[in-house]
């Protein structure tokens, strides 16, 4: 291991809030071993590698919503499983079916996978123009994607996303997407939980790395996106929430830290 990348991951170390030694001395931030199976799916599924900077960002804010999501259901005396991490560029096969570049990150609950794809966080500082490319608020945004994502694996183990699979199966498309709304909104504010908890452990956000975060759930709500593709927007045909609401929802996850905040389904107003 180059004298650089040791720099670089004792720096991720410090920043996470984790013992540098673990990510320098290649032991599994995870958990159960579970690092080089994902290393190994990351290798199969991807036709472009990631560099090895991002590999270690990544697999360093996965560590950090592990540790801080088991100290939030041992609250509740649960056990909370953590999902597996799969990093690609261009094509790669899911439990869901096919996933594509287009799709940017997603969460699988058929196979409790996070499908990464790696030329995403490029599009936050390129196309979305979300965040400076190689600031720590940058990192904060991506921490901020990736985080989102696992809370969708949280709402899994909840028991949320198969109910909500269900009650779809009986809609419209309009009231589909209605629910569907409900669900990603959700996934803010439990990123948003994820965040409280982590600064009160670490410490670790800095001044700027919130309105960061906020930039770029701004740049990838439903109204900007349809607003930049077509000129005009279809709320009907959202499904992640405008800019505003997943903006309140993560400010609302991040002030309370509290499961019950995130009651995204019974909110009169999103």
């Amino acid at each position: 291991m180059g004298i650089g990348t040791i720099v670089i991951l004792g720096l991720l170390g410090w920043w996470l809030g984790i013992d540098p030694s673990i990510l320098i001395g290649g032991a599994d931030i995870l958990s159960g071993g579970r690092g080089s199976q994902q290393q190994q799916e990351s290798q199969e599924a991807r036709t472009g590698a990631p560099s090895d900077q991002m590999a270690q960002f990544v697999s360093a804010v996965l560590g950090g919503t592990e540790a801080q999501w088991q100290k939030i259901f041992a609250q509740s005396g649960k056990t909370y499983e953590p999902p597996t991490l799969v990093m690609f560029s261009g094509v790669t096969r899911s439990g869901c079916g096919f996933a594509q570049s287009a799709m940017g990150p997603f969460y699988c609950p058929n196979d409790r996978k996070v499908y990464l794809d790696t030329s995403f966080f490029q599009d936050l500082e390129r196309r979305f123009r979300a965040c400076d490319a190689g600031s720590k608020s940058c990192q904060f945004s991506e921490a901020y994607v990736i985080s989102h994502e696992v809370g969708h694996h949280v709402q899994n183990l909840l028991g949320i996303l198969p109910k909500v699979q269900q009650l779809q199966q009986g809609m419209d498309k309009a009231d589909s997407n209605q629910l569907q709304v409900r669900v990603e909104l959700q996934a803010d504010c439990l990123a948003g939980v994820w965040a409280h908890h982590s600064q009160e452990s670490w410490s670790f956000i800095e001044p700027g790395d919130v309105e960061a975060a906020m930039q770029t759930a701004s740049a990838i709500g439903d109204d900007r996106l349809q607003r930049q593709s077509q000129g005009y927007v279809v709320p009907d045909a959202f499904t992640h929430g405008s800019s505003q609401q997943r903006t309140r929802w993560f400010m609302t996850g991040l002030r309370s830290g509290k499961l019950e905040s995130c009651d995204t389904f019974n909110a009169a107003a999103l």
